[in-house]
């Protein structure tokens, strides 16, 4: 496919983590590298100036709810996404396929594409490979995705027809694309199933995408299942170009993820997390509605340098909590992006560093504490 503006080149390397260098029009992207979900155009709770100061390098945005509300083509009217949201960073949008797909009775599935009910108003909308091209290339996102069937992961006999559907319709969304200065995906199917997955890799592989994403994992599947449908799409996937793990986003999943190669991640989960009053941190997740928090005058985590720490007692948040202000959420939001964002650049460090292992080793074995 002919892109402009756009590169990834792996720099460090330690057994199959991966230190790289992604390059958009909107600027660099330093991987491994955590990617906070701005479904309607805004991560919950937090300005782009918040996101910047944080560390952010790119956001994901949504397809689907965009479509839906406020449209495509109000948002090409502003410039495109990054006009309309006010951020200058690089933008990934979704195809809208796991949304569409996640309707269950609202949506009908054909060779063609799918055809669905808005969960907003019930309203009748089609979506095909063609038409999830047509609306991110409106959005103007630096990375677009294919349109792609995510299915039951156990479900063999269907993981099947899911993946041979993915395949065809990755064929008519490069067919379909018109921009060269965005970077289309393909998406890897086929369940938990060895199979599956290494025929879609290698056929997905053979269209030469400037980049993959492994979908239809953390779904209800096995961590074991997820890891291993990792390691064995990340043997056949090109080693010169980057590896997106789709809806994935807790410190376990990163160190578990890179070790096994994986460059890109997103997950809604830390600002879910924050909006249910937890904290995630290195030392396991923290629920700041619990009374025994009511006088605490220390920080979520002492050694954490985010704002909220540097600021904010878990006495202070907790009354926040309790009085239902949304300075709470949006203070936790910051903590726990701020905790993915800074682990991704720690684990890049230490790739580079060569320390890696030990360094994983030593994050995993402090995520065994738990207060929930």
């Amino acid at each position: 496919m002919d892109i402009e503006n756009f590169a990834f080149q792996v720099i460090a390397k330690q057994g199959k983590a991966r230190a790289g260098l992604l390059t958009t029009l909107h600027g660099d992207i330093e991987t491994p590298i955590f990617m906070p979900v701005g479904t309607q155009a805004t991560v919950k709770s937090l300005t782009p100036a918040q996101l910047d100061e944080i560390g952010v390098q790119i956001l994901l945005s949504n397809t689907y709810h965009l479509y839906l509300r406020p449209g495509a083509d109000l948002i090409e009217k502003f410039g495109d996404l990054h006009q309309f949201m006010k951020w200058n960073k690089p933008i990934l949008t979704d195809s809208g396929g796991f949304q569409v797909f996640s309707l269950g009775d609202l949506r009908k599935i054909d060779s063609d594409g799918v055809t669905f009910k808005s969960h907003l108003d019930g309203s009748m909308h089609r979506f095909t490979p063609e038409k999830s091209i047509s609306i991110q290339e409106k959005l103007g996102a630096d990375i677009i995705m294919a349109f792609d069937e995510c299915s039951d992961p156990e479900n063999y006999q269907y993981s099947i027809k899911a993946m041979e559907r993915t395949h065809r319709w990755a064929e008519r969304c490069i067919a379909a694309k018109q921009r060269k200065d965005q970077a289309l995906f393909g998406i890897v199917q086929g369940g938990i199933h060895a199979d599956l997955r290494e025929q879609s890799a290698v056929f997905l592989t053979s269209l030469n995408f400037p980049g993959y994403a492994i979908g239809g994992l953390s779904v209800g599947e096995s961590k074991v299942d997820m890891l291993n449908t990792i390691e064995l799409v990340n043997g056949v996937l090109p080693e010169g170009k980057p590896r997106y793990l789709m809806g994935v986003g807790t410190p376990f999943d990163l160190v578990e993820g890179i070790r096994r190669g994986v460059d890109m991640f997103d997950c809604v989960l830390p600002t879910r997390l924050a909006r249910h009053h937890a904290a995630m941190t290195l030392s396991g997740r923290m629920n700041l509605s619990k009374a025994a928090y009511k006088s605490d005058a220390l920080p979520i985590d002492d050694t954490c340098t985010c704002y909220t720490c540097q600021n904010f007692s878990r006495g202070y948040i907790r009354h926040l909590i309790n009085a239902k202000e949304i300075l709470a959420s949006t203070l936790l939001s910051i903590h726990n992006v701020f905790t993915l964002v800074k682990l991704s650049k720690d684990l890049r460090r230490h790739i580079i560093e060569q320390d890696f292992d030990e360094y994983a080793e030593l994050v995993l074995s402090n995520l065994e504490k738990e207060d929930s």
